[in-house]
């Protein structure tokens, strides 16, 4: 698969919700009634973070949910492209980019939603043909000014803001006419899904699925 066919998947998988919720999962057991409840919201594409040693099997239980499609987020190295896709992963988000990341996932065919905080880092992306990314960390990095200040120069990359992304100022981001959708992690909270909530993440879920675009 090449980059730019790649990036029209990933264009499609963005393009499915406002919102794509990142998940940092400890306990692989509330995996599937986790993507069961964003799914009933309105959220059916889903990034488990590789930040935990519960994330490869919850990705595998995600898998499973009809309706859902799971990716794997915080790739950094060509070995986690590979887990990510033993378990199940149907896309990858990376934090940054190197050649050895965007190689494995080219050789993979692993669409790949690969980060830029800058317009040097995303010109180097869109060198490789990659047009659609994340802009991370998104507010450290400037926030809503500094992505839209790069929509000019560089009209031909769409972006999925991420880093501090919140209710908040997810419209605003989302007013942008470079952003596809965001990523964020506020509808998921800890707490609710240690509570097993899954009706109040659902209602979390339905909100952030009806943010306009």
């Amino acid at each position: 698969m090449t980059p730019h066919a790649a990036s029209e998947m990933t264009e499609a998988l963005c393009r499915r919700a406002a919102v794509i919720p990142v998940l940092v999962i400890e306990d692989a057991r509330t995996a599937r009634p986790l993507a069961e409840a964003l799914v009933a919201g309105g959220l059916p594409v889903l990034e488990v973070t590789l930040r935990t040693p519960a994330a490869l099997e919850a990705i595998a239980e995600m898998a499973q949910v009809e309706g859902g499609i799971v990716g794997a987020g915080t790739l950094l190295t060509p070995a986690d492209v590979e887990a990510a896709q033993a378990a199940g992963a149907r896309f990858g988000v990376s934090p940054g980019s190197t050649p050895a990341l965007l190689d494995a996932a080219r050789a993979g065919d692993l669409p790949l939603l690969p980060g830029a905080a800058t317009a040097t880092e995303a010109m180097a992306l869109l060198e490789r043909g990659y047009t659609v990314q994340k802009f991370f960390p998104a507010e450290a990095a400037g926030g809503v000014p500094a992505l839209k200040a790069l929509a000019s120069p560089l009209p031909q990359i769409r972006f999925c803001p991420t880093g501090g992304v919140t209710p908040a100022n997810a419209p605003a981001y989302l007013s942008l006419p470079n952003t596809l959708c965001v990523g964020g992690s506020w509808v998921a909270p800890k707490e609710i899904v240690a509570a097993g909530d899954w009706a109040g993440i659902t209602a979390l879920a339905a909100e952030a699925a009806g943010l306009p675009r």
